[in-house]
């Protein structure tokens, strides 16, 4: 279990994992060496994982984005994973209960190199069948 005064602070990394120590500590009302313990608690804990890139609104929304449901044939189950995650353009892979077994979310440029990707993905040793939604809008992201 992680304290209240974790929680806030996640949330403002969530929000901005940039935020300097000082920031940070002004926000929380703590010192600034309890903030940067805090932090290296929650890294060394596994708490916190690590820091990502998040894309700028210019670039992201350039981009197209889909959610692709993957049958895999079972015996070729760790090797399509293992394939999958090879594909740079899939940000996200997700385990699924259901008709598909996994989800995949595939960022391109261009609708072309969706479809090619997409392409790609089907080609894959293990996958039976795919089913892609194009995803239009998005309404809001945490």
């Amino acid at each position: 279990m992680i304290s209240e005064q974790d929680e806030k602070l996640l949330s403002i990394l969530r929000t901005n994992a940039r935020t300097s120590v000082s920031d940070l500590a002004r926000a929380l009302s703590l010192s600034r060496s309890t903030v940067q313990n805090r932090i290296a608690k929650l890294e060394s804990s596994g708490v916190i994982k690590g820091y990502v890139v998040q894309y700028g609104s210019e670039f992201s929304q350039d981009l197209v984005s889909a959610h692709v449901s993957i049958k895999v044939k079972q015996k070729l189950t760790t090797k399509t994973n293992l394939e999958l995650k090879q594909v740079s353009q899939i940000s996200e892979l997700y385990a699924t209960s259901g008709e598909h077994d996994l989800i995949a979310i595939v960022q391109a440029q261009s609708l072309a190199q969706l479809s090619r990707i997409l392409d790609d993905i089907g080609n894959l040793d293990g996958v039976e069948r795919t089913n892609s939604s194009v995803l239009l809008e998005t309404k809001f992201k945490r």
